[in-house]
């Protein structure tokens, strides 16, 4: 009809190829609805993403740099390494002794396969753009061969001739249980837009508090108390989560500073509780939460007296990661967690109560962190020694952020972390030498740390963080 104006159509959205790096991003932002103004933490990824390809066009793309990685460390591994380790025959076992199942191996050989795989691994990843797949398929089977490679490489300098694989998998994900519980809190946290440095403080302070309440109610002996010191361990992580959403949601303090605070806070109020109450009270060790068995898993051959015979906090950690994926996405409720992270004037726009959204979900995520300190003094260790979380909490936001915000994948790092620290003790049983030389149990204590810092470094890839993480809300007038 004449005099009628159209409106012109918006070009259609072109779509990412497969492998790049917006469609890396595309997994970590949600698409703006029709007509919707990209938010700016939309535009920030835009503009990540744009330096990334930039990056890519002037240089060695990520993949081609880990694959110089695996290649140099194939070539040292067979003109090195493989000539000078010691010979005969080592053992791989998978139950304890004696009369333990097991594979042997040749030291020497196994690490001359490894560093051909490492070297192929590296070829391939120069071959183009039609076998990143490839590439990608064996640079993961090389991540994975780097264990046995370790084991091998400890085994051939050790006098011990064989170690327990199974154990030593257990033991990772046992030691990975506060880590995953301290990555899950901050996913909570970092996903409704507070940032929370003070998950070591709030583990520290749950596992004082309910010691201390399993030793003064219970005098540290009595089933019934010590479920109920957990319980208490979880409300002490929800109180101190209540704090810090009460000191940056409703006075807009730094979250970085309210997390120093609870920290130093931390290690201050459970130093008084040990000296001034646990050690008085006479009660410094306790009986811990025994193992439960679950029924017919813990019948499995090999593995199910090792793995499915554990204790309580241990199983309630993986409950928590699978929990926490549902709600956060599949549920209503989930989602405006993430959108109070993301764009909170939106969702405010929508309905959503951002600062109650925010306060529920820095309780929640404290609570878990209680878990987490229940699981130090309560399950692990039935004591309670001064600063015991040593750094965990720091390092379960490493895992989150090796996650890039998401459950399982944090999970995946937690695990990693667990390894490490399960590794370092495996080292110091086996009394690695090199040249007649044992080395110290220090340096295998500072393992995960130096993990830690590589994959916080970026040895991953650059993660991306919910857009207004760290930025005070107030509420539209």
């Amino acid at each position: 009809m004449s005099g009628e104006t159209r409106t012109p159509e918006a070009p259609e959205p072109v779509e990412p190829t497969p492998g790049s790096a917006a469609d890396a991003a595309s997994e970590q932002r949600p698409s703006a609805a029709p007509g919707e103004t990209r938010s700016a933490g939309a535009a920030q990824t835009d503009v990540l993403h744009a330096e990334r390809v930039e990056r890519r066009r002037a240089g060695l793309a990520r993949r081609q740099i880990t694959g110089l990685v695996f290649g140099a460390l194939g070539v040292v591994l067979v003109a090195l390494v493989a000539p000078h380790v010691g010979e005969g025959t080592r053992r791989f076992t998978f139950e304890p002794p004696p009369d333990a199942s097991g594979v042997s191996f040749s030291p020497p050989a196994l690490i001359t396969t490894v560093g051909v795989l490492f070297v192929v691994t590296a070829v391939v990843a120069f071959l183009g753009a039609r076998f990143d797949r490839l590439a990608m398929g064996l640079q993961i089977v090389g991540a994975v061969a780097c264990i046995p490679l370790v084991l091998a490489i400890a085994l051939a300098q050790s006098r011990s001739t064989d170690t327990n694989v199974i154990n030593l998998a257990v033991q990772s994900l046992v030691l990975a249980t506060p880590i995953a519980l301290g990555a899950m809190t901050g996913l909570w946290c970092e996903h409704s837009g507070i940032v929370n440095i003070g998950i070591e403080g709030m583990m520290l302070t749950s596992a004082g508090v309910g010691f201390m309440s399993y030793a003064v109610l219970g005098d540290a002996n009595s089933t019934t108390w010590l479920w109920v010191a957990v319980v208490i361990a979880v409300l002490t992580g929800g109180a101190l989560g209540a704090l810090h959403a009460w000191l940056t949601v409703t006075f807009r303090v730094n979250q970085i500073i309210s997390g120093v605070v609870i920290n130093l806070f931390a290690l201050g109020l459970t130093g008084f509780l040990r000296s001034e109450v646990i050690i008085r009270q006479g009660v410094t060790t306790g009986q811990p939460l025994g193992r439960v068995g679950i029924p017919l898993l813990d019948r499995i051959p090999v593995i199910g007296d090792q793995l499915f015979n554990e204790q309580p906090i241990f199983y309630l950690s993986f409950v928590v990661v699978l929990a926490t994926w549902i709600v956060m996405y599949r549920t209503p409720w989930g989602l405006r967690v993430r959108s109070s992270g993301e764009n909170p004037q939106a969702a405010e726009t929508l309905g959503v109560n951002v600062i109650t959204i925010r306060y529920q979900a820095v309780i929640l995520g404290g609570m878990i962190a209680g878990l987490a300190g229940a699981w130090f003094s309560l399950e692990a260790q039935g004591g309670f020694e001064d600063n015991m979380t040593n750094g965990v909490g720091f390092i379960a936001l490493a895992a989150m952020i090796f996650g890039k915000w998401r459950p399982w994948p944090a999970f995946a790092g937690a695990v990693l972390f667990g390894f490490t620290r399960a590794l370092g003790s495996r080292m110091q049983i086996l009394n690695v030498e090199v040249n007649d030389f044992a080395i110290p149990s220090n340096f295998w204590q500072m393992f995960p740390y130096v993990v830690t810092l590589i994959v916080v470094a970026g040895a991953v890839g650059r993660a991306i963080a919910p857009a207004a993480e760290g930025t005070p809300y107030e509420r539209s007038r």
